[in-house]
């Protein structure tokens, strides 16, 4: 099982990206799947999720409500982080993960199962 997290950049306040979460070894539909992001000498912190099977089941960090979007394409087997109107304290390492469970969650690391590599996120002007 691999997770592959790509999207990654520099990019100004106020900026987009999205970031990629794609999977080889699973078939991601059947998994719940999370963004995570880090900063040298903080906790990894949840930023969004995506319940299995049901793409309308979603949840947010609080201050990425309103700026972030997770989706799915199961055709491609990647999940999706839309992220507008970064700010600098957006600036980290974003992680992809999966668990083999129904609902997902955004408070707890060893709730999943699988972790991607993770991309670096740099919002600077």
């Amino acid at each position: 099982v691999q997770l592959q997290a790509s999207g990654g950049g520099l990019v100004q306040p106020g900026g987009s990206l999205t970031l990629s979460c794609a999977a080889s070894g699973i078939t991601l539909d059947y998994y719940a799947v999370a963004w995570f992001r880090q900063v040298p000498g903080k906790e990894r912190e949840g930023v969004s999720c995506i319940s299995s099977s049901d793409s309308t089941t979603t949840s947010y960090e609080d201050s990425v409500k309103g700026r972030f979007t997770i989706s799915r394409d199961n055709a491609k087997n990647t999940v999706y982080l839309q992220m507008n109107s970064l700010k600098p304290e957006d600036t980290a390492v974003y992680y992809c993960a999966s668990a083999d469970r129904y609902k997902c969650m955004i408070y707890s690391t060893t709730f999943y199962d699988y972790w991607g590599q993770g991309t670096l996120v740099t919002v600077s002007s």
